[in-house]
């Protein structure tokens, strides 16, 4: 891929695209987000605003449709899991082709092998980002974490040194399997634990430490029998050093009513401990206590 300038489509502007977009527009790339109707006539007459205090207060043009029409270098693929299937009809298979990079956002583990299978002759690059980004309106993004890290499957680095330029931090992995699993293994924790108890990281860390030790525990078992070297002393390390403030966004999704990614983050780890004899008990009953609250305020 050329370090020059790019057409970047964004599936999914919200919180996550949104400000990967915004970024991307902003350092001089031509961004294509695809939406829904309202969003996108949003974003033609207002662009992407977003507030952050990592990156200040900006606005960024770009271009907005309802589907993809025209061939592009890079897809980032922003959407929910719940969505994936229904937004993925926005990306006509002959406008992605071998030499377009397709790199997908979501949580989980199982949209990989989807997206390699609906998108057969482009080059899915597994990627993960670690962010606090939201979408409090069409075409506005607030970002409040002080980092918006992505990790990316190698060989990557002539994409990942664009999205640095862009202001991005960017690692490279060599094992992807390894690369989805040390998030995940946050995620699910973090997720389930602050959807459960409708409370920021700080208050799940205080008041609610003892279950997340066991859960932390059952988490990082299932991520070693899957190949890799998660240790529940470092996902702790992790859960004490990020913000308090910090909230996951399932839980903003409960506040919201909409739908929640049980199945693609609690339900992932559920079914590797099961593949590997692995027991969850702890991590299966907050899974169901969320689903069923959810199922509840539904």
């Amino acid at each position: 891929m050329s370090t020059g300038k790019l057409t970047v489509a964004v599936l999914g502007p919200g919180g996550v695209g949104g400000l990967i977009g915004a970024l991307l527009a902003r350092a001089g790339h031509r961004v294509v987000c695809l939406a829904g109707e309202q969003t996108v006539a949003v974003l033609r007459q207002d662009g992407l605003r977003v507030d952050s205090e990592q990156y200040g207060e900006f606005t960024a043009a770009v271009e907005a449709d309802t589907e993809l029409r025209e061939p592009v270098d890079a897809v980032f693929v922003t959407v929910k899991q719940t969505m994936l299937t229904e937004a993925l009809d926005r990306i006509p298979v002959d406008m992605v082709g071998a030499g377009t990079v397709v790199v997908p956002l979501l949580n989980g583990l199982d949209h990989i092998a989807v997206l390699r299978g609906r998108l057969p002759s482009a080059r899915v690059v597994a990627g993960t980002i670690r962010v606090e980004a939201t979408r409090v309106a069409p075409g506005r993004i607030t970002h409040t974490s002080p980092f918006a890290n992505l990790e990316l499957a190698a060989p990557a680095e002539d994409f990942a040194e664009i999205l640095r330029q862009a202001g991005l931090g960017v690692t490279l992995r060599e094992d992807e399997g390894a690369m989805l699993w040390d998030k995940l293994a946050f995620l699910a924790p973090f997720a389930l634990l602050t959807t459960r108890h409708q409370a920021d990281v700080g208050t799940v860390r205080d008041r609610h430490r003892a279950e997340l030790l066991t859960v932390l525990d059952e988490v990082a078992a299932v991520a070693r029998a899957a190949g890799t070297s998660v240790s529940a002393e470092g996902l702790l390390s992790f859960f004490d050093r990020v913000p308090g403030t910090m909230k996951s966004s399932m839980q903003r999704d409960a506040e919201a009513g909409r739908p929640l990614e049980l199945d693609a983050i609690g339900g992932a780890v559920l079914r590797a401990g099961v593949a590997h004899d692995i027991a969850t008990p702890a991590t299966a009953r907050l899974l169901a206590e969320v689903a069923e609250t959810a199922r509840r305020v539904a």
